[in-house]
């Protein structure tokens, strides 16, 4: 299975711009540029989509596993805090914060299965930066 997505780029890195497209259509020519990677653009920078793309990927391997493990989540939500070191040009590291709904479920093995999807998603995988992760059981009716 292949996925792929596009990016192009006019000008110069500080005052150019670029346009990212994916495979499904979803980005299609989305504006991105140096002013969104290292000031307060309002365009997407690449930073930003890995940090969705990991947040995505965790919470779809958090899901599995209470699955495999006979749990049925309510409810899954990441955040992903993605840092980077502008002077390196370098992903310093990715703090996940987990917060899930999760019925009859110890702390104990809610800690293990976040802890096995940060490090089993294929994004995760994929990142050579450090990944930390929260993860923060709510409470159930």
């Amino acid at each position: 299975m292949n996925r792929t997505a596009n990016a192009r780029w006019t000008g110069k890195v500080q005052d150019g711009q670029g346009t990212l497209s994916t495979q499904s259509g979803v980005l299609s020519e989305t504006p991105y540029s140096f002013r969104s990677r290292f000031g307060d653009g309002k365009e997407t920078n690449p930073e930003e989509l890995i940090a969705a793309a990991h947040a995505g990927c965790f919470s779809m391997a958090v899901s599995l596993f209470l699955s495999e493990a006979g749990f049925v989540p309510e409810s899954i939500a990441t955040k992903a805090d993605l840092s980077l070191d502008p002077a390196k040009l370098e992903i310093t590291a990715i703090h996940l914060t987990l917060s899930a709904r999760v019925p009859g479920i110890a702390e104990a093995d809610f800690q293990e299965i976040a802890a096995k999807a940060k490090s089993g998603c294929p994004v995760s995988k994929a990142l050579r930066a450090e990944i930390s992760l929260t993860a923060t059981l709510e409470a159930w009716a």
